[in-house]
């Protein structure tokens, strides 16, 4: 829970009633510090002690929800700073921003055109962060309207006055949008809005001390669904800023800053916005609003969202199985790969741009790559013959031959000896799939 066992005894009611299942509180105590006992099983304890004891046992960071149904995005619960020390638990948050100055229409359209797949996994720009630049409250709310007519996810509300907001959430309150942003010239008022109309708030400081003593003020007021922003625009500050409320919130548990945070983009050219956006997710934004819309600049940024929010002790993984690519026929190529997904959809996505209907034939090495796999001894010529019979492939083909990744050309003479298929040696990259599968149909 954060607290020892004898801490935690210090607020029990010390009856050793048993009713909780333990014989004595103080056993009882040492449960709740091991994770094994829950705090409802005490019949007796106090308000106070139940609130001090839950605020103890919350994750550093606390979890706030934006939007509604399936298409909510979730932040903050995370507790490491580095992900092999366990995992990161919600991928960050990317933001398109949208002026109610510009043709909302096609930027939204633009908005819903941020759709991709990658390795097998779909992805796309998560929320729409609509911007009052006109400072006028009825075209913010005739903005807002529009923005969710032609999209489902997540909105941000992005206006510092009251009044302009309070316009806003007549029409989309049922959202639940985040609000952006209270500051220290109105952050009672936002507060009252926020928690009248049950939607999460952003908090804007200017640095990080001030931005927790808002944090501090509002929680004061009753008010806990925030969202961090430091103020800060310039790149390492910003970065700064960002894994400094991430240490303090997980290494010293500094309340104050224990909310998700997130970060806006500054630069104009959007290559170098992009790479601004990189870093920020990659130290620790929660969200990260951008003003590039283009697929080509969201792709790469999405991607290395993807990658950084793998579990690293889990490998991603396809099924251990035969694969048919395009209408293959009793002479299509066959090849051999490992069941780690980001190999495996690699060459599928080579061998299909070959324009060759082709075989692959996914081999168990427990989610590692082919060289990682040959290195462990996961990937191997018994291997290789145990998985060609398990398929049944040989009563698919009128040819006993398989094709190998070329950076594992030393399996030709154990695959070739354990299944007595005859071994092709195939490029070592994937990139070289379609050269390669050309120039072997027009040998064959």
């Amino acid at each position: 829970m954060g607290l020892t066992g004898l801490e935690i005894f210090k607020q029990l009611p010390k009856k050793n009633c048993g009713e909780c299942g333990s014989a004595t509180c103080l056993a009882f105590a040492m449960a709740l510090a091991n994770g094994k006992a829950n705090l409802d099983n005490c019949p007796y304890i106090s308000a106070a002690a139940r609130e001090n004891l839950e605020m103890a046992a919350a994750p550093p960071i606390k979890l706030i929800k934006v939007g509604t149904g399936e298409k909510a995005v979730e932040l903050g619960d995370e507790t490491e700073l580095f992900r092999h020390d366990k995992k990161f638990y919600h991928p960050a948050a990317v933001a398109v921003l949208v002026s109610d100055e510009e043709d909302v229409a096609a930027a939204i359209a633009r908005f819903n055109e941020l759709e991709f797949e990658r390795a097998g996994l779909k992805f796309g720009a998560d929320m729409a962060a609509v911007k009052n630049d006109s400072g006028d409250g009825a075209r913010f709310r005739e903005t807002v309207e529009t923005v969710m007519r032609l999209t489902a996810k997540p909105l941000i509300l992005i206006a510092e006055n009251v009044k302009v907001m309070t316009e806003a959430l007549k029409v989309a309150a049922e959202r639940r949008p985040l609000l952006y942003a209270a500051t220290a010239d109105n952050y009672r008022e936002m507060a009252a809005l926020a928690g009248e109309k049950g939607c999460p708030l952003a908090v804007k400081g200017c640095g990080l001390e001030k931005t927790a003593e808002l944090a501090e003020k509002i929680v004061a007021l009753g008010f806990r669904d925030l969202v961090l922003d430091s103020g800060a625009r310039e790149t390492a500050r910003t970065l700064a800023d960002l894994t400094q409320i991430r240490r303090l919130a997980v290494k010293k548990r500094f309340r104050p800053l224990g909310f998700p945070s997130m970060a806006f983009t500054s630069k104009e050219d959007p290559l170098e916005e992009i790479t601004q956006a990189g870093v920020y997710l990659t130290k620790y934004a929660s969200i990260v609003v951008v003003k590039t819309a283009a697929k080509q600049h969201l792709f790469p940024l999405l991607s290395w969202r993807q990658d950084l929010y793998t579990d690293p002790q889990k490998p991603a993984q396809v099924e251990a199985k035969l694969y048919e690519i395009g209408q293959v026929k009793e002479d299509s190529p066959l090849y051999i790969t490992t069941n780690f997904s980001l190999t495996y959809y690699i060459v599928a996505g080579e061998v299909e741009a070959s324009k060759i209907p082709s075989y692959i034939l996914v081999v168990d090495t427990d989610g590692v790559s082919v060289l990682t796999a040959w290195a462990a001894g996961k990937l191997t010529g018994e291997a290789v013959a145990q998985a060609l019979k398990r398929a049944g492939i040989a009563e698919k083909l009128n040819h006993r031959k398989v094709i190998i990744p070329g950076y594992v050309a030393v399996l030709s003479g154990p695959i070739e000896e354990a299944s007595g298929w005859e071994v092709i040696v195939g490029p070592r990259e994937a990139a070289g799939i379609p050269k390669f599968a050309k120039t072997l149909l027009s040998r064959s």
